[in-house]
């Protein structure tokens, strides 16, 4: 699967949660971007076992990130283009600062 693709598919999954598609049928579509298997070194250690799969996922899962913050941006420009009382900005910190009191 390309990184474009994979950026769709982040998309996809995007318009699917907002769309109120069941999350099921999310998952199932962002698991296409993960491999199915993976190559490692014949008689490799579990070390070296760990550091091929993390390769091999890393790629799949950049790409799979840009693609959500390209929409994510899109979607905030669109948004602060209307002059919102809040913008995006301020609905960060605001959800930010709820996660931190969460947390504690």
């Amino acid at each position: 699967m390309t990184e474009n693709e994979i950026k769709l598919k982040a998309i996809a999954a995007l318009t699917a949660l907002r769309g109120g598609v069941g999350t099921d049928y999310v998952s199932s579509l962002l698991g296409e971007v993960i491999p199915d298997e993976f190559m490692v070194p014949v008689g490799a250690e579990a070390r070296e076992v760990g550091l091929a799969v993390l390769n091999q996922l890393s790629d799949p899962m950049s790409a799979l990130i840009s693609g959500l913050m390209l929409a994510f941006e899109a979607v905030a420009d669109a948004y602060d283009e209307t002059a919102p009382e809040a913008p995006t900005e301020e609905i960060l910190q605001t959800l930010a600062l709820e996660l931190a009191r969460e947390s504690d």
